[in-house]
Formats: C-alpha cells, sequence, structure tokens
C-alpha cells in the first residue's frame, strides 16, 4: 500500500504535479503524454514526480478522478434539480453519454479496470469520484421526486444504476471493443431517448 503514503504528500510541488498533468492528459491524452512532459508543464524533475506517483498510469488515474468529479460537479450546476425527471433525465443521460464515448472516458475506463487490482485505493477513488458520485447524487434526485408521487422507486440507489447502464446500451460496448469513434448526434439522442422511455414507463406514474 505504499502508493497511499505517497499521494498524502501534499504541498505545493504535489499541486503542479497535478495541474501539469492535467493539462497535458487533457491535452494530449493517456497514449500521447509523457511523464518528460509532465514534469516540464509542472515545473518540476521526473524525480520530483516519481516521488508522488509511481507510473503514469497512476497519475492518470488520480487526475481522472478529480476530473470526473470536477465535470460532475459543473455539470450539477447547470442542472435545475427542481426541474421534473423529464427534463432533467435526458440531460443527465445525454453527459453520461457523451463522457463515456470520449477518449478521456474510454482511456480512464481502460486504465481503471487495468490498475484496480495493483493499486485498490485508486481504483475506489475513481469510482467514489466517477460512478459513485452519479450514484449519490442521481438516486438523491429520483428520492426527491419519489417524495413528491411522481415516481414510484423502492430502491433510488439501484434504480440511478440501472438508469446509466440505460444510457450506454450499444454504444459505450461497440466503442469500447471494436474501437468505433463516430457515433452522431442523432444516435446519441435516440439511445438517450429511448432509456429516459423506458425507465419512467418502469418508475413513472404519470400517463
Amino acid at each position: 500500500m505504499a502508493h497511499s503514503s505517497l499521494i498524502l504528500k501534499k504541498g505545493r510541488k504535489f499541486d503542479q504535479v497535478i495541474e501539469g498533468a492535467r493539462t497535458v492528459f487533457l491535452r494530449d491524452g493517456y497514449e500521447g503524454a509523457s511523464v518528460d512532459d509532465i514534469a516540464r508543464e509542472a515545473g518540476v524533475s521526473k524525480a520530483t514526480l516519481y516521488s508522488y506517483f509511481p507510473d503514469k498510469r497512476v497519475l492518470f488515474l488520480e487526475i481522472a478522478a478529480l476530473e470526473t468529479r470536477r465535470q460532475a460537479d459543473a455539470h450539477e450546476e447547470r442542472l435545475d434539480v427542481t426541474d421534473p425527471p423529464e427534463i432533467v433525465l435526458p440531460a443527465a443521460g445525454r453527459k453520461i453519454l457523451d463522457f463515456v464515448l470520449s477518449d478521456f472516458g474510454i482511456a480512464v475506463f481502460r486504465i481503471a479496470v487495468a490498475e484496480s487490482a495493483r493499486f485498490p485505493e485508486i481504483g475506489q477513488k475513481f469510482y467514489d469520484s466517477g460512478p459513485g458520485l452519479l450514484k449519490e447524487r442521481l438516486s438523491q434526485y429520483l428520492a426527491s421526486w419519489c417524495a413528491q408521487g411522481v415516481l414510484t422507486i423502492d430502491d433510488p440507489e439501484l434504480a440511478a444504476e440501472q438508469f446509466a447502464e440505460l444510457c450506454k446500451v450499444h454504444l459505450f460496448p461497440a466503442h469500447l471493443f471494436q474501437g468505433r469513434i463516430d457515433v452522431d448526434e442523432a444516435e446519441r439522442d435516440r439511445i438517450i431517448d429511448s432509456a429516459v422511455t423506458l425507465f419512467l414507463a418502469r418508475y413513472g406514474t404519470r400517463s
């Protein structure tokens, strides 16, 4: 568990590494980013970078956890949670689908799966900042509308996960395993519209 003790060293240079890595990863992607580029962007030596993170994959997962939480926070700020499910669910679903189909999202998924056995705490941190955070916030929203009689859900957390999976049907596995990268807006909308319709048909109380 040496990795946990390494990344707990906070301070100015740690923050520089994080900011430099975020800039390089978002600009160049995981494969295009090099440790040399990250160290240069951060203004630190490679030895300093390695003192915090043992390799590029672990650093990428750290950035992924921070970035997914940042994106989730920004998206939540733009949504009005007093809006009904017919409005909020399509917007939330599209955000989920756009992320998992992005180069960043695909790289995060592949590396998190590959590294979670070696660094389980990193896999847990990404889950807490990504899928876990989505489940928490969406389930709270669903529960609030159950209380108003608009939805009828016994297990909001399960329903939140079900909705997220509906939004990834077909497109995510195709993109992940077949290298499919061109998915037009109409196809994305079709998947999300179907997910929302199916979800509300099961859990909605409105005709």
